[in-house]
């Protein structure tokens, strides 16, 4: 279950009755677009349903057998919220916009590149000043994957930026290969991976460019600075330098 802080309020009102349900906001989204399949007992704030939320009270039974043919809550929440309407406070749409703007920026940063600048990543900082530049407001509303894009259209009159993915060769020396190639290898998709004559490992994978920075100091981390990574054109060069 969630807190109550965190959840909102999805009202239906029928047969002259109104029933209410503390649901997360998000996943009150999912389910009005009919794509949430999560479990539901982990994103409400209550296993039951009010008439009024604020003050606990609750509908009788035999208003609940009539609108929705059975008392249980767990059947009942999913209907109030995709017939009913979400009720969002002011300052819940504001942290919710704040929440969904961070996850837009980690987004963006995570894949896109600066093609000016030899497809170099760019900084969370920068992001956020061209989203600003750019005016782009995101809909605390809709999921920040169906907003990507648009906010892609508003960054580029702004700062030069593509998706692309990245792929490159990790080598790591054999004293750190047994520890640290299992941590290289969750990083990206493992395209291909051999281990030297010498004990030490070296794979090839491919991720979002934009993580670049971050696979340089995990190698780094794991091998204490002795090992290496570079970008490469084909996956089957496996050498490094």
């Amino acid at each position: 279950m969630i807190s109550l802080d965190e959840a909102v309020t999805a009202r239906l009102e029928s047969h002259g009755e109104r029933f209410e349900v503390l649901i997360d906001p998000d996943a009150a989204l999912a389910i009005k677009r009919g794509e949430f399949d999560d479990d539901l007992e982990e994103v409400i704030a209550a296993e039951d349903v009010f008439e009024n939320a604020s003050r606990g009270d609750r509908p009788a039974e035999e208003d609940l057998e009539t609108v929705f043919g059975t008392t249980d809550p767990l059947e009942i929440i999913p209907e109030v919220v995709e017939r009913g309407e979400i009720q969002i406070t002011a300052e819940q749409r504001a942290e919710m916009q704040e929440r969904k703007h961070n996850q837009l920026v980690t987004t963006i940063t995570r894949n896109a590149v600066n093609p000016q600048m030899d497809d170099s990543p760019h900084p969370p900082e920068r992001i956020e000043r061209a989203l600003e530049e750019a005016g782009f407001q995101i809909d605390p509303m809709e999921p920040v994957e169906n907003q990507v894009d648009d906010a892609l259209d508003a960054l580029r009159p702004v700062i030069p930026i593509r998706f692309e993915e990245v792929t490159m060769a990790v080598q790591l020396p054999a004293d750190y290969a047994g520890s640290g190639q299992a941590q290289i290898r969750e990083f990206g998709d493992l395209e291909r991976e051999e281990w030297q004559n010498d004990g030490s490992w070296v794979g090839v994978l491919t991720f979002p460019a934009g993580l670049q920075n971050d696979l340089y100091d995990l190698v780094n981390e794991v091998t204490s600075g002795e090992g290496d990574a570079r970008v490469i054109k084909d996956k089957d060069e496996l050498r490094t330098r």
